[in-house]
């Protein structure tokens, strides 16, 4: 009886990271809105539906390389600028957690 193991760990476990698709749906719609574009205009010139794009940027689908490719030339972007953007959104930790509504 010794060796007693703690029910607790006695250190911090590291905060979990987020989604890839929540960062890139965040950084999508920050990018779509620093250009003053509507969802339908952005999705037109991808040739995406309005509705995907907007799932995309609500981290409810997460885009093949094509689609993800299309969506980057809408806005005017390579696709290594908007991975990269991601990835500085995701290291500042400038990911907003879950949100809940009230009614």
């Amino acid at each position: 009886m010794g060796d007693v193991v703690p029910l607790r760990p006695t250190s911090t476990p590291a905060p979990a990271e987020p989604l890839w698709r929540q960062a890139l749906g965040e950084q999508l719609r920050e990018e779509r809105l620093e250009r003053a574009e509507r969802l339908v205009d952005v999705a037109g010139r991808a040739g995406v539906s309005p509705q995907y794009l907007s799932e995309l940027e609500r981290s409810l689908k997460e885009p093949s390389s094509e689609f993800l490719a299309a969506i980057a030339g809408a806005l005017e972007l390579s696709v290594a600028d908007l991975t990269q953007r991601t990835s500085l959104r995701v290291r500042a930790g400038s990911i907003r957690g879950p949100v809940c509504l009230a009614a």
